[in-house]
């Protein structure tokens, strides 16, 4: 039971966490959290402007 609650706890905080990772983020702007060049990478700067996608696999076409 003990156990239960612990285990419980932690991962509340694991998803609290993530969620306010994800808040701080949409406020500060970021258009693709989950890209780790977020709009940065090598290819953005041949990328299709039309399209959005800087190639970088991501495939969330969200960097602007």
């Amino acid at each position: 039971m003990k156990g239960d609650i612990i285990a419980i706890v932690i991962i509340c905080l694991i998803v609290g966490g993530a969620m306010a990772y994800i808040i701080r983020s949409k406020k500060r702007g970021v258009k693709c959290i989950g890209c780790p060049a977020q709009g940065k990478c090598a290819h953005y700067a041949r990328a299709n402007k039309k399209s959005g996608d800087c190639g970088c696999g991501c495939g969330c076409s969200g960097h602007k």
